[in-house]
């Protein structure tokens, strides 16, 4: 017994220093991997905010020269500094809150916006060289499916929160409008996943460098899901939840200041996000459009800028759709011809 004791009371002092040592390494690992994540997730950020900020003066630009006028042009050269202006007014305004909103949720919902557009993003490879992709698996796509679905929550709880009637119009169409869309859009990815065998981003441009790019024999599935990324950033010529003739501003009239800008950064950071995983889909993603030795992820740029630039000459020269309309041609039109091509492809890669 005396032995026993004496032994417990050696081992003691060394089961809590080897206890000690294994908890300072889980400690210091996991403030590592939170450093090195939210590095990634700054990085991110930023770079975001810069693209967005040169992107909104590119489109001004190009939308005053379809109507024939200049567009920004006294802050800064050639108007390049306007969009750092606009973005200091908008930190330097007060934050107005309704008086009968709900206050949490009013401040949250353009929040959840930007982060899942963010989020997003982090889902994307630029590169299977640089594999710069913070979230890094081998299911991208699920989780893009599973980050996108709750995009339209930030909007429903804007309108709600408001206790506007014309914010919760715009929510409720914005609602059914993304959910509309979102069937074939959905659709069209899984056709992609059937040509690839494969969830991840990687192995679908590698497919696209070993076969051909599959705007090829996509080619109508392309613009169908070109429409319907139009359809989920609520852009020109399906921005009905944002109707300024007929519900003021949709889901965010009741927004000012930083909030306010926390929608409108959501949204464009969806519009490059999706532009690039049009991109990543049909275009070949970072894959040379010349056999040169420029870095891969300069393509991707490109490529990516080439279809934002698409959604800026979609709004400067189409009209605003009827919302009965809107979702007509999503239900009536898309869902049955890309259901049928979904069908076909099934059919091919079963049976041949």
């Amino acid at each position: 017994m005396s032995r026993l004791i004496n032994s417990i009371v050696i081992l003691t002092p060394i089961f809590f220093v080897w206890l000690t040592k294994k908890l300072v390494f889980v400690i210091l690992s996991s403030l590592l991997f939170v450093l090195v994540f939210g590095l990634e997730f700054l990085i991110l950020l930023v770079s975001a905010l810069v693209i967005i900020a040169f992107y909104v003066v590119l489109e001004r630009k190009l939308i005053g020269s379809m109507q024939r006028r200049r567009g920004p042009n006294v802050v800064g050269f050639w108007g390049l500094a306007q969009a750092v202006a606009d973005g200091l007014k908008l930190i330097v305004k007060e934050v107005a809150i309704p008086a009968k909103a709900n206050r949490v949720i009013f401040i949250l919902a353009p929040v959840l916006t930007i982060v899942l557009s963010l989020t997003i993003s982090a889902t994307l490879s630029i590169s299977s060289y640089t594999n710069f992709n913070i979230l890094n698996t081998y299911v991208d796509i699920l989780i893009l499916f599973a980050i996108s679905s709750f995009g339209v929550y930030g909007i429903v709880l804007a309108g709600w929160s408001s206790n506007s009637k014309y914010a919760f119009l715009g929510s409720l169409r914005s609602a059914a409008q993304i959910i509309s869309y979102e069937v074939f859009f959905s659709l069209i990815i899984l056709v992609v996943l059937l040509l690839t065998k494969s969830a991840s981003f990687v192995d679908i441009v590698s497919n696209q460098y070993h076969t051909i790019w599959y705007i090829i024999p996509c080619f109508p599935l392309s613009i169908v899901f070109f429409i319907a990324i139009l359809a989920e950033t609520n852009r020109t010529p399906f921005d009905l939840p944002e109707a300024e003739a007929e519900i003021v501003a949709g889901y965010n009239v009741e927004y000012s200041s930083m909030l306010f800008a926390l929608f409108f950064l959501g949204e464009y950071g969806n519009i490059f996000a999706l532009s690039y995983l049009f991109t990543i889909l049909f275009l070949g993603g970072w894959l040379p459009v010349f056999d040169t030795h420029i870095f891969y992820g300069f393509w991707a740029g490109v490529k990516t800028v080439f279809v934002a630039i698409i959604f800026v000459v979609v709004r400067g020269n189409l009209p605003r759709y009827r919302y009965d309309q809107l979702i007509a041609v999503g239900w009536k039109v898309f869902l049955p011809f890309v259901f049928s091509y979904f069908v076909l492809f099934v059919s091919i890669v079963t049976f041949i």
